[in-house]
């Protein structure tokens, strides 16, 4: 780790400790030329494999970005999108896996969309399912009615 204030290749650790619910690990750092202490925080790096292969870093924003495209003219407010981008990272981290297919992104989005908004859901579900006609619209309201149905006698 290069010190952010002389540049010097090395720095030594003084302190570390867990941040972000566990999900990042804080070091305090000191530099061995010039004395002077950073901090750094480190995390898990989780890709995800575009269908072309390509592969980048996840990211919750472009999440959210996807799924309030989704929710545009709907009544779901930004707590709402943030507790489903959470609820979405914690399953795709969850996998114990360093990448991830986009598919399993996308199906990982799903589930928490429909209990939030069914019209949401429906749009998102068209584009991500690549819906061609209004029989594939027909056939997943009906697995939606069957889903609050199940629901209801829980």
């Amino acid at each position: 780790m290069h010190c952010p204030f002389c540049r010097h290749p090395d720095s030594r650790v003084v302190d570390s400790r867990e941040a972000e619910e566990g999900s990042a690990i804080r070091r305090r750092r000191s530099c061995p030329s010039c004395g002077r202490r950073f901090t750094t925080v480190e995390t898990a790096v989780l890709a995800v494999v575009k269908r072309s292969g390509v592969t980048e870093p996840f990211s919750r924003e472009k999440l959210m970005r996807g799924v309030r495209r989704a929710c545009q003219g709907r009544d779901v407010d930004n707590d709402s999108l943030n507790l489903l981008a959470q609820q979405v990272e914690d399953t795709v981290r969850a996998s114990g896996s360093a990448e991830i297919p986009s598919h399993q992104v996308g199906l990982a989005i799903l589930g928490p969309l429909r209990d939030l908004d069914e019209v949401a859901y429906l749009r998102f579900a068209s584009v991500y399912r690549s819906f061609s006609s209004a029989d594939d619209f027909e056939r997943e309201i009906e697995e939606l009615r069957a889903h609050r149905l199940g629901a209801a006698t829980e």
